[in-house]
């Protein structure tokens, strides 16, 4: 890691990772797809919330106008400095930082839901989404499904 909390172009992040306590409940105490889709007789293997989780993964990674790639190939050449990237978290970043929460944190978690832990993750430690915004939005959807 380097000090801003980002992983350098080499890929090499350190396993620098710290807990995130909202999303270690959500680990230990959450209920994966298989599980659900199980209780409730669907077959579509893949959660109904994939495809918005992969929207939000190329959302996050594409600039306002640039080319995702083209950024991405200059930052790992070096002509360009992270910091001077538009996008959010781009899309090596994220996998790198995926790849590593999945080896260490998120290892007993299966995919996607391990993807979309890992995506919160990164998002919370760049101060992109606060842990307690998150809880509150989460109580107000709770809230909202156990009326129905």
């Amino acid at each position: 890691m380097t000090e801003s909390g980002n992983i350098n172009a080499s890929g090499d992040g350190g396993g620098n990772w710290v807990p995130v306590p909202l999303l270690e409940k959500i680990k230990e105490e959450g209920r994966v797809w298989a599980e659900l889709a199980s209780d409730y007789g669907v077959t579509n293997p893949d959660p109904p919330w994939k495809t918005s989780l992969d929207g939000m993964c190329e959302a996050l990674a594409a600039g306002s106008c640039s080319s995702v790639a083209a950024a991405e190939k200059k930052w790992l050449a070096g002509s360009v400095d992270r910091g001077s990237m538009d996008a959010p978290l781009p899309l090596l970043e994220r996998r790198w930082e995926e790849d590593e929460l999945s080896e260490t944190l998120y290892q007993d978690v299966p995919f996607p839901e391990r993807q979309l832990l890992s995506l919160v993750h990164s998002l919370i430690k760049r101060g992109l989404v606060k842990e307690e915004d998150l809880i509150a939005r989460m109580k107000l959807v709770h809230e909202r499904l156990s009326a129905t």
